[in-house]
């Protein structure tokens, strides 16, 4: 059986007459890459900022390491990193000099933190870059001192709030094989990202926020696999009838059939072969057409149709 390594149950959090976090429940298995997405206002900042016991709540438990969360549970601290979205270093240090005073926050013996150091600086790809303060850094190289400052003293769980914004495609891979390679080791992750191919590509099982509630939980797959459009099949047909959109309606597992320009777009809501299914029946009936496109659903989607926005609303 799967061991929780984070438990929230029934959480409410309120400003004033606003509801910000509303009976939210949520498991985190030991190994997971949990990714956390929800529209802007969904509340997942205040539920992350009420598992670290940065913000006091109104309802609701939350455990972690099977040990109730408090201001004052250093030792459970001593087990977390976090990696905020805004990048939270120290101008007046250097890269190692930040790293060591972050990782010392935790680690006071000085030749295992220097040890610890030294691993977090190779691990994120800093070495050479130890002597540099952090104005002299790339954008995408200051993210990743940001990395290995809330990961040098090998924390068990980390939460990783949008770690690749704003930066070069390069850096983005490095941090994300950076997170795989931190969960292979043994961590377990909680991951916000506005990116949906990298939540899609990263993460194990992805839970939906919206108006503070767990809307839907599940495997990229098994969300896709909830939708009621499984594919979208675009065909050109110049010269179209009311019988034709009629009758491409009744072909099997077609639900619904629009016009868009020279385009129809045909939804269908499973099956296999649909695309072919179509074209004999263009083929049969001697109905020209040209350019053929099929879809097949997104992360994206599932996210559309369950909140209605685009993830960066």
């Amino acid at each position: 059986m799967a061991h929780n390594v984070v438990s929230i149950e029934n959480l409410v959090k309120r400003y004033g007459d606003k509801v910000a976090v509303d009976h939210f429940s949520l498991n985190v298995e030991e190994g997971e890459i949990l990714g956390l997405l929800g529209p802007n206002g969904s509340g997942k900042t205040t539920t992350i900022n009420c598992l670290l016991s940065l913000l006091k709540y109104d309802k609701g438990v939350i455990k972690i390491f099977d040990k109730e969360m408090r201001p004052e549970a250093y030792d459970i601290k001593a087990e977390i990193g976090v990696v905020m979205q805004n990048v939270a270093v120290i101008e007046t240090l250097n890269v190692y000099e930040n790293v060591d005073f972050f990782c010392g926050l935790y680690i006071k013996d000085r030749a295992v933190r220097r040890q610890y150091v030294e691993e977090a600086l190779e691990f994120t790809g800093l070495a050479e870059y130890k002597k540099y303060k952090p104005k002299k850094l790339s954008g995408g190289l200051l993210r990743r001192l940001n990395i290995a400052c809330g990961i040098a003293h090998k924390p068990k769980l980390i939460i990783f709030d949008e770690p690749t914004v704003a930066v070069d495609p390069q850096s983005r891979n490095a941090i994300l094989e950076g997170i795989r390679q931190m969960n292979r080791n043994g961590a377990t992750i909680i991951y916000t990202s506005h990116y949906m191919e990298e939540v899609e590509e990263l993460c194990t099982r992805i839970v939906i926020m919206d108006r503070g509630k767990n809307v839907a939980s599940g495997t990229s797959q098994e969300l896709k696999a909830s939708l009621i459009n499984r594919e979208t099949i675009r065909v050109a047909i110049p010269d179209r009838s009311e019988k034709l959109i009629a009758d491409i309606k009744e072909i099997n597992h077609v639900y619904k059939v629009k016009e868009d320009g020279e385009e129809l777009i045909i939804k269908c809501d499973g099956g296999d072969h649909n695309l072919v299914h179509i074209l004999s029946y263009l083929s049969d009936n001697n109905i020209p057409f040209g350019r053929v496109s099929t879809e097949l659903p997104t992360l994206n989607d599932v996210f559309l149709e369950i909140t209605g926005k685009e993830l960066r609303d």
